[in-house]
């Protein structure tokens, strides 16, 4: 298995993995294992909503470069989404608003965990690698799992036409990238996702028994 990477985890004794892969791959999956091992664990999904809505200045930026997802109680999400899917430049613009304010939610998380003695972390992130959020980790693994059942995982987590699915799965990153840029990969075949989160753990175990050698 992969060492610990030189210079990760700025937060000094805790273990940090990072969980990427494409929408609807099952990375929520792999980082409930984490958190039945007793990780951190941080859905960066999440943190940009909590953001989104908390934070002013996070909307005021996304607001002046589209101004169209602009509405009188924050930003439409659904208008965003509309704009950005299917645009490159778009969506990069919108990813490098907010990568930064989600990279500082992220890292006071894990310094807050750290200073408290926690040992295990998880950063669950589609974008992890292009927001230079992995160079903290210790472990980057990808979760990818076949295009009709992300599509059907998507549609249904959702409440999205499948085509709508399909140009999302389009805008992101190919399975190549994350094979070229994880440590590990982990495949979810569409099987019980319980299944499924039990072989991530068993996965999990095993990488950290091995760095703790």
């Amino acid at each position: 298995m992969t060492a610990r990477r030189a210079g990760g985890a700025g937060t000094g004794a805790t273990l940090i993995f990072g969980i990427t892969g494409g929408t609807g791959a099952g990375k929520t999956s792999a980082l409930r294992a984490l958190g039945g091992l007793g990780a951190l664990t941080i859905d960066c999904d999440e943190v940009y909503h909590e953001l989104l809505a908390g934070d002013a200045a996070l909307r005021r930026e996304i607001a002046e470069r589209f101004p169209g997802a602009a509405a009188p109680d924050g930003i439409d999400r659904r208008a965003l989404g509309r704009i950005v899917f299917g645009d490159a430049g778009a969506l990069e613009d919108l990813n490098g608003i907010t990568h930064k304010y989600v990279d500082a939610e992220v890292r006071r998380r894990l310094e807050r965990w750290s200073a408290d003695g926690g040992r295990l972390a998880a950063i669950d992130a589609i974008a992890l690698i292009e927001s230079g959020l992995h160079e903290i980790c210790d472990v980057v693994v990808g979760v990818l799992a076949p295009a009709r059942l992300r599509e059907a995982r998507i549609t249904a987590r959702d409440g999205i036409s499948a085509p709508v699915a399909r140009t999302r799965i389009a805008a992101q990153r190919s399975d190549t990238f994350f094979r070229r840029n994880c440590d590990h990969i982990l495949i979810n075949d569409g099987g019980d996702p319980a299944e499924f989160e039990k072989k991530c753990a068993k996965f999990f175990e095993g990488v950290i028994a091995d760095l703790s050698r």
